[in-house]
């Protein structure tokens, strides 16, 4: 290369990184340092390699870039739970989608949502395989920011997708050798007092449920505690931040996981299952109550205030309990100084009053958050300040805090310490920290819910643990007694362990479906279905056009709301079923890959099955603007189509022009508080071949994140079956008709 093209090149990073300081895009570690990448935030002080010829040849026309030599940083690594097989070795690990399937060779019928398939006939990666040819719409060119890598299941490692929040060491498309393949890099040794250094500045949950033991067990399985340790969000996160170019900073993490933020030590390619507690529990004791500001929209950036267990903590009924405790420290055996040695609790010395804790402004810096260019993923709170509810004075905790989950009906009565083991203080009202929600886990359950007693063992040894294989349960025990050969991954090799991993696995799987049975009945607060209503009088060989009426009976927000950016999917599951119990009609169907039958579904795209015309389905979704002809759905409100290589930032061109961000829109399809919608259905003439009773059957579904988003993410198989396992049918019902 020349020296002159050295100089251009380093004058046009130099124009680049001016552009970028001024909009605020420069990437940033979670400490807040200004974190350089390659061809990202350069100066004109900076030297410019030269970009070797074989790298060079890869790049499309008329691209530059600098060249490190080196990967960019760690990629996200699936888990390594696949032993070797029979003769002399460890128990095959259970495959994901053919998990059912039996040595005595009968067939198995799995059935995840409205689709099943024999087990038996499933050949081995036969989905792996599905998986890995996904998403052509997304292979637009080699090059392309969204061509997946080789195999987007195989992440490049032996860790769980929880294990990345860095960008992805992608593999070399040059050549082979040495030069074709990325450098590996030194391990960071951990620094020994990290752990400790984060607990003296930001208390764990864990610590805080030694004076609180009912807050922590309401909170350890709710949305909040998910929040970080979530492994849909790390793979989401991880793809927004690719297709972005690293622009959108660490938007996502102020509000999954604000201690990150304000922790210089934890850089942005750590990995989760190597950060302190305080950052995988997310969404923590202190992101609420270690916060002394009122914050309004601003996208989730709000300041933890530091200090260790003795510090001020803020709530909304003042300090008079902790003044009360610490009169009588001997007698409760309470530690107040770091100093206090021996046997006793160690707690704050002050309790603040802060009247906008119990306010919903409070939860409107995490609940109200829109990602440049203006795309709102999160609109609750406009929602909510437009409803019903607000001019009721209705508050978010009032329905989402409460006794009963989705509705305002008050607060359970108790005392909310407990010291020395006793309840201490008077019954006053008590905020419950389940926060109700629809939510569920598809998190490993020896990772989440978060559990104390799980502390014996790393993040990274529970993702080696098979809980589905039956490890530590007396069964699987007795079964492989005196076989020879058997082999475990450290430490499972010990029985004991394996038993006592499995007493937590079983305490955290009880959890997790006590969160599950909670969000079922949060949205049975709100979802009410009114039909069939028929248009006519049934008859053999006619057509038959009938209506549900979907009602929102929430008068705080729409159905569904809160995260758009992870499209939430709630759909109408509508069935005939004929005189002899056989399904003649169905809309709302799933495919193969259980994805509903739409644009997105992949066995609708080879014409496996047909399209589902009739669907009612109240998804959000994004649409970005082609070079030619009309909009498309796209996963993420991130317009590859316009800029092949794009950087979120402002919009250049008023909202008021456009009436939304340009190039990409919303598309909302949900309910108003209090609203109605109905979907309209036609029966074709040849499912009522003879007379007799018929029954209509209609049920409402809802899942946090439709399968064919989770592949984009590149989901493990383990994560996308955990999803569709867990979708919650809402208002059942069954209508008979009889067909003349």
């Amino acid at each position: 290369m020349s020296a002159m093209n050295r100089r251009v090149i380093a004058a046009l990073m130099a124009l680049a990184s001016v552009v970028h300081s001024v909009h605020g895009q420069s990437p940033m570690p979670y400490g807040g340092d200004v974190a350089m990448r390659p061809g990202i935030g350069l100066t004109s002080d900076d030297q410019v390699p030269e970009i070797p010829g074989e790298v060079l040849s890869q790049l499309p026309p008329g691209c530059t870039t600098t060249w490190s030599g080196r990967p960019s940083s760690a990629q996200l690594m699936m888990p390594q739970v696949a032993p070797q097989a029979a003769g002399g070795a460890a128990p095959a690990a259970v495959d994901p989608y053919t998990a059912a399937s039996n040595s005595a060779g009968r067939a198995v019928h799995m059935i995840h949502g409205s689709y099943r398939y024999d087990a038996a006939s499933v050949p081995d990666n036969s989905i792996r395989a599905q998986l890995a040819a996904a998403h052509r719409m997304a292979q637009l060119e080699k090059d392309d920011p969204l061509a997946p890598t080789d195999d987007p299941l195989s992440l490049g490692g032996d860790d769980d997708p929880l294990g990345g929040l860095g960008p992805r060491n992608r593999r070399s498309r040059g050549g082979g050798g040495e030069k074709g393949a990325d450098a590996p890099k030194a391990k960071k040794t951990p620094d020994p007092h990290e752990a400790l250094w984060a607990e003296d500045c930001y208390p764990s949950a864990a610590t805080c449920a030694k004076c609180h033991p009912k807050h922590y067990e309401d909170w350890r399985a709710s949305s909040h505690a998910y929040a970080g340790i979530s492994p849909m969000f790390q793979v989401f996160e991880q793809l927004i931040s690719e297709l972005s170019q690293g622009t959108v900073g660490y938007f996502c993490v102020r509000c999954h996981m604000p201690v990150a933020t304000q922790m210089k030590s934890i850089e942005r390619s750590t990995t989760i299952l190597d950060a302190p507690v305080v950052i995988r529990e997310g969404i923590t004791c202190i992101a609420c109550h270690r916060v002394n500001e009122m914050y309004n929209k601003v996208n989730g950036a709000r300041r933890v205030e530091p200090g260790d267990i003795h510090a001020p903590v803020y709530g909304n009924v003042g300090g008079a309990g902790v003044n009360q405790a610490i009169a009588e420290k001997d007698k409760h055996k309470l530690k107040l100084s770091p100093d206090d040695k021996g046997p006793g609790q160690a707690m704050h010395l002050e309790g603040r009053f802060f009247e906008p804790l119990s306010r919903s402004e409070f939860c409107m810096p995490c609940h109200q958050v829109a990602v440049h260019p203006g795309i709102a993923l999160e609109v609750v709170w406009n929602q909510y300040r437009n409803s019903p509810a607000w001019k009721n004075g209705v508050s978010c905790q009032d329905c989402h805090m409460g006794h009963t989950p989705g509705k305002a009906y008050g607060y359970s009565c108790e005392p909310i310490a407990e010291l020395a083991g006793k309840p201490f203080g008077p019954p006053r009202k008590f905020s419950n920290h389940n926060f109700w929600g629809p939510n569920y886990s598809i998190a490993h359950p020896g990772v989440f819910p978060h559990n104390p007693k799980a502390d014996r063992w790393s993040p990274r040894e529970w993702l080696s643990f098979d809980w589905r294989a039956g490890w530590g349960t007396e069964d699987f025990e007795r079964s492989i007694r005196g076989v020879q050969g058997m082999h475990f991954p450290p430490p499972w090799d010990d029985a004991d362990d394996r038993r006592d991993a499995r007493k937590i696995i079983d305490s955290n799987l009880k959890r997790a479906v006590e969160k599950r049975d909670s969000g079922i009945a949060t949205l049975s607060a709100a979802v009410r279905l009114d039909g069939p209503h028929l248009k006519s009088q049934p008859r053999v060989n006619k057509p038959l056009n009938f209506k549900i009426h979907v009602h929102n009976g929430s008068d705080g927000h729409n159905l569904p709301t809160a995260s758009l950016g992870a499209q939430p999917q709630q759909w109408l599951n509508v069935t005939l079923i004929d005189p002899f119990g056989r399904i003649v009609w169905e809309t709302g169907y799933l495919d193969s890959n259980g994805d509903l039958a739409e644009l997105m579904s992949e066995d609708v795209a080879n014409g496996k099955i047909r399209p589902d015309y009739q669907l009612f389905n109240l998804q959000t979704k994004f649409l970005i603007t082609n070079v030619k002809g009309p909009d498309r759905e796209f996963p993420l409100p991130v317009n590859v189509d316009v800029d092949q290589i794009p950087f979120l930032r402002p919009g250049n061109v008023p909202f008021s022009v456009l009436n939304h961000p340009p190039f990409i829109r919303m598309e909302a399809h949900s309910i108003p508080p209090d609203g109605v919608k109905t979907a309209s259905y036609r029966i074709p003439a040849d499912a009522f071949r003879q007379p007799g009773t018929y029954r209509i059957s209609a049920r409402f579904r809802a899942r946090l994140e439709p399968p064919y988003f989770m592949r984009l993410c590149k989901s493990t198989p383990e994560m996308i079956r955990r999803m569709n396992e867990q979708i919650m049918d809402i208002a059942p019902q069954t209508t008979e008709i009889f067909v003349r």
